[in-house]
């Protein structure tokens, strides 16, 4: 169970990992009826599992006004991180996205600190404050903050917060929140339609068949990644999540050959050491933890 779990978060993470190559493909749709037509298809493909399933009148006996508020939330952040990303790899600045999921874990321990008020052991702070040192620097050189990486991180880690306190499992608040915005994404794209700018039966069937597949692109990763989490342990998701950023950079600098300047080589340099230093105090702190008390000098 063990080995497939690890398969299903490794698949989960190249997938996101690859996902600049099939947004680029849809290069010539605009951002907003791209992020629509995301939300229609996969909202309609998790409803398709749930009543294969079966799970439909499970699934809205869960429904309440206090579940709704909760997901309405979680849902507008997932919304303003999608519409950035698909803004943003077209736009040419898939390396700036990989940037913020490099700092995401390092902002998610902070946002622990503020909200939850959980304790940071001494060397903890070094990273978290490297990286800030290393978005600080990007920012006095680039003559501005880089905002598309913030607003990825931030956005990210305020709807992983917000599922924390969110009580459905995966496949129902997936579903939710897609659910939520669908009404709002669909009308948006029948205006397109009606007022001459929509994409969709205008572009070609290639384009059609890439618009409908977002839904399968964007809910596939989410439930393998549901899935890689109830088989093994979170230390090693931790590991691993660094997979989607590494192929996210590596595909803007190598396929599409975005600019990377010594400049910008130095900024990330100093996350990754940030990353790196985080990494290592992790294992060293759990390690010391698992020893018995006589070789911790205890004794």
């Amino acid at each position: 169970m063990k080995d497939r779990g690890i398969l299903y978060a490794v698949g989960a993470y190249i997938a996101w990992g690859l996902f600049p190559i099939y947004w680029k493909l849809l290069s010539d749709v605009p951002a907003l009826q791209l992020l629509g037509h995301r939300i229609l298809w996969s909202f309609i493909l998790l409803v398709g599992i749930i009543l294969l399933k079966h799970r439909w009148a499970d699934f809205r006996s869960h429904l309440n006004a206090r579940i709704v508020r909760i997901y309405l939330v979680s849902a507008l952040l997932l919304g303003v991180n999608w519409l950035t990303y698909v803004w943003a790899v077209n736009a040419g600045f898939i390396i700036e996205t990989s940037l913020g999921y490099f700092i995401s874990p390092l902002l998610s321990v902070l946002m622990g600190v503020i909200f939850f008020r959980e304790k940071l052991r001494a060397l903890q702070w070094i990273p978290i404050l490297l990286a800030a040192s290393g978005v600080l620097y990007l920012t006095v050189s680039y003559g501005s903050l880089p905002w598309i990486a913030l607003t990825l991180a931030f956005t990210w880690v305020c709807y992983s917060l917000v599922k924390k306190a969110a009580p459905l499992g995966s496949l129902y608040g997936v579903s939710l929140e897609t659910g939520i915005l669908f009404l709002p994404a669909l009308s948006f794209l029948i205006f397109a339609g009606i007022s001459g700018a929509g994409v969709f039966l205008h572009n070609g069937i290639q384009t059609d068949l890439l618009l409908i597949g977002a839904g399968a692109v964007t809910t596939i990763p989410l439930l393998m990644f549901a899935s890689a989490v109830q088989r093994i342990p979170l230390s090693m998701i931790g590991i691993l999540q660094y997979i989607s950023p590494t192929l996210q950079f590596l595909v803007g600098f190598l396929v599409f050959q975005e600019p990377f300047s010594r400049t910008s080589l130095i900024g990330f340099g100093i996350v990754w050491l940030a990353l790196i230093l985080f990494w290592l105090e992790n294992n060293y702190a759990r390690r010391k933890s698992t020893l018995p008390v006589t070789e911790l000098g205890e004794g």
